[in-house]
Order: C-alpha cells, then structure tokens, then sequence
C-alpha cells in the first residue's frame, strides 16, 4: 500500500475534504481523479471511489484504477453503464459530451446516493478550460464538485505532488475518452470503438506514447507528438502490421499531435 503522505496534500485541499469528508470520487485512473483519491485518503476522509464502465473506456484505464486503488487502500465500485443506449449520444453531435457526462454522471449519483453519500467530486483541475469543455457544464447543472479546480490547482500541480506522493500516475498521459477520436456527426458503435481501441493498444505495445488512433472515413488517422514522427514514417510496415487486425487502411497525420 502506498504511503499515505500528508505533505503533498495543499492547505486549500485539507481544508475542502474538512468540509466534504465522506464524498464519492468519480475515479477514472487519470492522474487528476488519481491524486484526488490520495489527496482524500491522506486527509482522513472516508472517500468512496467510483469508475464508470463504458464503451468509451479503454480496458488500461480500468486496469489502472483497479492498481491505484488496490494501492491507497481505497475499495473501487464498478458502475457499468450502457452510454450508447442514449440516442443522443450514439449520434455523436457537437456537444455529445454534454449529453455523455449528464449520462455517466446521472448514474454515478444515483450510486452514490444509494451509497448514502451525497457529494460528488471529480478530477477537474484549474488548467481546464470550461469554455471548452461542454462536459463541465453538466457536471455544474448536476452539482458535482471540482475540488482540484475550486482549490486553484493545476495540471502541473496535480504532477508535482503525485510525484511527491509516489503516485505511477504522476506522469500518466492525459487520455481522452474513446468517442473523442470520431469526428463530430460520425455514429458511435461499440464496433468501430473496440477498433480504435485495438489499434492505440497496438502502438502502445510497439512503444509509442501520447498519440491518437483517429477514425478517417472507416480508416485509422494517425497523430503522433513530433519527437515520434520520424521513428513511426520509419517504422510503418511494422505499424501497418500491427494495425491490420483493426483497420484496411493506416494514414499518417504529418500534423504532430
């Protein structure tokens, strides 16, 4: 179990799980909702992490949570939830977050209420943009709670002190939902999702890191930081191979991501 250490928990912080100390944590594995559940079980809270599995989630991520919680100690509720049951959702429109996250997070409350526990938080941190996030005005309309973005800490914050905590998290890639890599108005299936899973779990495997396996009229678009593209042009045969279970055609985005 890791060490629960209170120096690389703020003062802001402290004083937020004072005032909320049984909430449930929407826990995705990410190095936010990660540092959250350190941050609460350092502070004495009786927090209850949940993640919620869907078609959008790749399995490293639920892999990753169930290891972050086993670690602190934290016992991990899994919610499975059908979010392409929601029309509206499976369309894939403009503001399908918006629509997602009332989705999700209309079932964790409902869990977590059940659960006798009547706040709910999230892993939102003071470097997101709201302007960009439709996602966070359902989490405002719902009345969930961003204690990392209320307590002014930011993506680089949640680093440095998951760094100082001895989280594997600290470093972690921030990873998107899987629907994010269809363009807006492409129908959602679990189908073409496993796909593009499949595929970002086979450059994973071939040692690549913070890319995305995009979905170009049913082929894979391929958008790789800049210090990779040179090494993914000179190893394409061997990522074309890779990729074939998944996708006919492979493009290289000459875009870095």
């Amino acid at each position: 179990m890791t060490e629960l250490n209170g120096a690389a928990v703020p003062e802001p912080l402290r004083k937020f799980f004072a005032a909320h100390p049984r909430p449930a944590l929407a826990f995705s594995g990410g190095a936010d909702s990660a540092y959250l559940l350190y941050a609460a079980r350092s502070c004495g809270c009786d927090v209850r992490p949940y993640i919620v599995r869907s078609a959008f989630q790749p399995e490293f991520e639920l892999a990753d949570a169930r290891r972050l919680a086993e670690q602190l100690g934290a016992a991990l509720t899994e919610l499975p939830v059908d979010v392409l049951a929601d029309e509206t959702v499976a369309a894939n429109p403009a503001d399908r977050c918006y629509h997602c996250k009332r989705a999700l997070f209309t079932a964790l409350i409902a869990a977590a209420a059940a659960d006798g526990r009547e706040t709910v938080i999230d892993g939102t941190n003071a470097s997101d943009d709201a302007g960009d996030r439709p996602g966070m005005r359902a989490l405002a309309e719902l009345g969930v709670l961003s204690p990392l973005r209320l307590c002014g800490i930011t993506k680089a914050d949640v680093r440095e002190y998951s760094r100082a905590a001895g989280l594997f998290t600290w470093d972690k890639p921030a990873y998107a939902c899987l629907a994010t890599r269809f363009p807006a108005g492409t129908p959602l299936t679990a189908e073409n999702l496993k796909r593009v899973e499949g595929a970002e779990a086979a450059l994973f495997a071939l040692g690549f890191t913070d890319f995305r396996a995009r979905w170009f009229c049913g082929a894979a678009r391929l958008q790789f930081p800049a210090g990779q593209l040179a090494e993914a042009a000179a190893r394409r045969g061997e990522i074309r191979a890779a990729l074939a279970p998944c996708f006919d055609i492979v493009l290289l985005d000459l875009k870095d991501r």
